[in-house]
């Protein structure tokens, strides 16, 4: 079995702490991206099916909205 010969340092786990947590941070923002786009309807990348109108549909759903432009 491999046994490290020294101490890591203080310093160095903080970095790799951080590291680690960075990935995290920016893997939940770009879900929750996604999830927010999905909801509104701007994704571009992501194609959701439409529930069917009988009522019966199962899982989630994406709500339509209309979007308004301001032309004057």
């Amino acid at each position: 079995m491999a046994v490290p010969k020294k101490r890591t340092s203080a310093s160095k786990k903080r970095i790799r702490k951080n590291v680690w947590k960075g990935k995290g941070y920016w893997t939940a923002l770009k879900a929750f991206s996604l999830g927010k786009s999905l909801y509104i309807g701007n994704s571009k990348s992501f194609v959701v099916r439409q529930p069917n109108s009988s009522g019966n549909s199962k899982g989630f759903f994406v709500r339509q909205t209309n979007k308004i432009s301001n032309k004057t």
